[in-house]
């Protein structure tokens, strides 16, 4: 069975973004020996059109397959890109969107765990790359089997939660901790089942 794995950016408190979803003010984080080494660890969740820009010239090593929320595409949209990441299969969560912008871009409208459940049946050695956002990894959440946290030092008070869900709690085993000099802090966690 294959992981689903939430990689995902949040300041302190736990945001992903802003109340309308904006993370541009983490941009600033994402440079030197963190980018460096999260560049070497997971290339594949570099979009293909910043690939260059970032110096990345590497094989996917963890996945091979892209699940995101229509917020997510919608900034590659917006920049006229429509195969953000077309180095895996891409997998877009979208109930606005009728037709796909781009053959490697299966939309999803109904259905989303069915289709997620049958992407962890499948034989590969790569996992599945849950991208965002909220709302779309709160449908998903008995589905992710990993969690990759990039916690960025800010601290927002308020704004889009990484999980749109209802309160449950739901154990997670913490695996490697990694901190960075311009204090950025990665964690793993395995789900507990």
């Amino acid at each position: 069975m294959r992981k689903l794995t939430y990689y995902i950016a949040c300041t302190i408190d736990g945001f992903i973004g802003d109340p309308e979803g904006d993370a541009t003010s983490m941009f600033k984080f994402t440079n030197g020996e963190y980018m460096a080494a999260m560049n070497a660890e997971y290339p594949e969740t570099v979009p293909t059109h910043a690939r260059e820009m970032f110096g990345v010239d590497a094989e996917n090593r963890h996945f091979d397959t892209l699940v995101q929320g229509r917020q997510s595409y919608q900034l590659a949209l917006d920049i006229g890109v429509t195969s953000p990441y077309n180095h895996l299969r891409e997998f877009v969560a979208t109930r606005s969107l009728t037709e796909s912008p781009h053959p490697n871009v299966e939309l999803i409208a109904d259905g989303l765990v069915g289709r997620v459940r049958e992407l962890k049946a499948e034989d590969s050695p790569l996992g599945i790359y849950l991208c965002g956002g909220s709302t779309i990894a709160g449908e998903l959440i008995e589905e992710i089997d990993e969690l990759i946290i990039k916690t960025y030092p800010q601290v927002y008070g308020t704004g889009m939660p990484m999980f749109g869900a209802g309160f449950e709690p739901r154990d997670f085993e913490l695996g490697d901790v990694r901190a960075f000099d311009n204090g950025v802090l990665v964690r793993t966690y395995t789900r507990k089942r």
